[in-house]
Formats: C-alpha cells, structure tokens, sequence
C-alpha cells in the first residue's frame, strides 16, 4: 500500500489513548488520517474531539471500520487480550488489514499473537516508542520497528505522522527486543546516576550543579539531561512513565538474556532494586518515584540550594 492509498483511502483504528495513545492518535488526526477510536474507558475518546474520528463501543466495531489497527497498550498481555477477547479485535479485522503495536510488549507474546492473526489473514508490525509523553505530544516520537519489508513499508507513513525516526530492525519482535534493551539501559542509568548524586550529596555538593557537570562530561545521558533537575531537584517526581512499567521492561530483557544463555549479574541487581521500588511504591507511581525511594533508603534528599530560576525547563 502506497503512502498515498495509506493517506486518502483508509481509516485508522487506534486502540488505547492514555497518556501515550492520546498524543498520538491526535498526531495521526493532524495529519489527515480519518481515525476511529476506542479505550476501555468510555469517555476518553469523545474527550479528545478529533475531527471526523469515529468513537467505537468496542474494539470489535473499531476493527471492522479499519485497515491498520494501532494498539498503544500497557504490556503484550493486554495487547492479546484485546485481540482475543468477546467483541474483541479478532472479531471485526478482515483479511488483508494490519495490526501496528506501538505498546511496551514482550516479544514472546507479540509472536503468539502474531499467529493467531495470521491465521485470520491479518498481518502485524510491532514499532514500541521512545520519547515519553512530550515526544508523543510534538509527534518527535522514535520507533524501533519489527516486521516484514512489505508491512512496514505500508505502515511507515503513519510512523512518520507520529514521529521523528524509525529504525527497522529486523522480523516482527525484533522492536519489542530493543524497547526493552533500551528500558534496561535506561534503567541502569537512572539508578547509577542516583546513587552517584547521593556520594556527592553526602560531601557536601550540591545535586543541580553535579548535574549541570555530568551534562557537559562523559557521564551525560538522557537522564540528566531531562529528569534530575526537572522531576528530581524540582521535588516533583512526576514524570508520567510509570515506574512498574520500566520494571517490567527491565524483567523482559533479563528473561530474554537468560533464554539466549547469557547471565547479566550487574541488570539482575538493579533489577532487584527496581522490584524493592515497586514494593515501597503505590500501583501507578512515577517512574521518578525510583530516586525518591532509594533518598529514603539513604537518608539523603537530593535537593539543590540553587534558586530555581536557575534549573532548566521541562
């Protein structure tokens, strides 16, 4: 399918508009793409009055008004289950349509639904997402991409709608394995860079000026340069992924490691500490939550003397 037919002849179904759906499925609206919608809460798709979108009472209706299917969806599970389930997906995809999962799945699980579509002549793309709420909301989203040439060839304008690059890296699953090498890198660094902060905090040095160092030396990453000071040193702790989520993802690349016969002895403890987080944590807490916990494990806030006007914006 040309990027063209893509654009003038079909409608988009998108199933999950939380906080990274929503973003998205607007990006596909300002686009042109004629969308239908639908989350298990009802009120989420009317609430976002898209222009011209269909609102569904079911992913079963959604599905039959749709050529591709894009699912932004908590975990593989859940993506099977609404493949699978009563009015579920299954029940209204028709030959030939395609289904893009854009979810934090486990690529165990993408496969096993993978199947069952293709027994109904349904093709599936998984393409996870890096670049949090804000890159969904400036469609600068990046998406590492698993699938056949021909069905990403034919879902790319819609990941050039939604983002700012797509990589492609091989048969389908194969982007679910890199979201989770990326969320265990990502992971390992929060936690390095926290426990780093606390030494210097407990010598006396200030938590926004080590940062402010960090990004301009080797230790510079993605968790300096937008979350220390601006969900960390502002006391907020708020950033909207979710700290269960990136223990899930932290757990999915060790399950991985350990089926390929790999031990990873540094990515286990840190995959310990992230489950203590969880544990000391309320269901849905922040990610950020992870440097609040390990402060009170240490007794040592991570605050900053430095006025304010002086951090970055988020």
């Amino acid at each position: 399918m040309s990027e063209k037919a893509v654009s003038e002849s079909s409608r988009i179904g998108f199933v999950g508009l939380g906080v990274m759906g929503a973003p998205m499925a607007a990006a596909l609206s300002r686009a042109g793409f004629p969308l239908a919608l639908y989350d298990a809460d009802p009120k989420r798709a009317p609430s976002l009055s898209l222009q011209g979108a269909l609102c569904c009472d079911s992913s079963a209706e959604l599905a039959s008004a749709s050529d591709i299917v894009v699912t932004m969806l908590p975990n593989g599970g859940v993506v099977s289950e609404v493949v699978t389930m009563d009015q579920g997906l299954l029940e209204g995809l028709r030959p030939g349509s395609l289904l893009l999962d854009t979810s934090s799945s486990e690529p165990w699980l993408t496969q096993q639904t993978a199947a069952i579509l293709t027994d109904a002549g349904v093709r599936m793309v998984d393409a996870p997402v890096s670049g949090a709420e804000w890159g969904a909301k400036a469609a600068e989203l990046v998406f590492m991409v698993g699938g056949g040439d021909a069905d990403v060839a034919r879902v790319r304008p819609l990941l050039d709608a939604m983002g700012r690059r797509t990589f492609h890296l091989g048969a389908l699953g194969c982007g679910h394995i890199m979201k989770c090498i990326n969320n265990l890198i990502t992971a390992m660094n929060l936690t390095a860079t926290a426990e780093g902060l606390v030494i210097g905090k407990r010598y006396g040095l200030d938590p926004a000026v080590m940062t402010d160092v960090l990004n301009e030396a080797t230790g510079m990453s993605w968790i300096t340069r937008t979350h220390i000071q601006q969900r960390v040193v502002s006391r907020t702790f708020d950033d909207p992924f979710k700290l269960a989520l990136m223990f899930k993802d932290v757990g999915i690349a060790l399950n991985m490691a350990r089926d390929s016969g790999v031990e990873l002895p540094a990515a286990s403890l840190n995959h310990k500490l992230w489950q203590r987080a969880c544990d000391a944590n309320e269901a849905g807490a922040s990610v950020s939550r992870f440097v609040a916990w390990l402060e009170t494990m240490t007794d040592t806030p991570l605050t900053s003397e430095r006025d304010d006007d002086a951090r970055p914006a988020r």
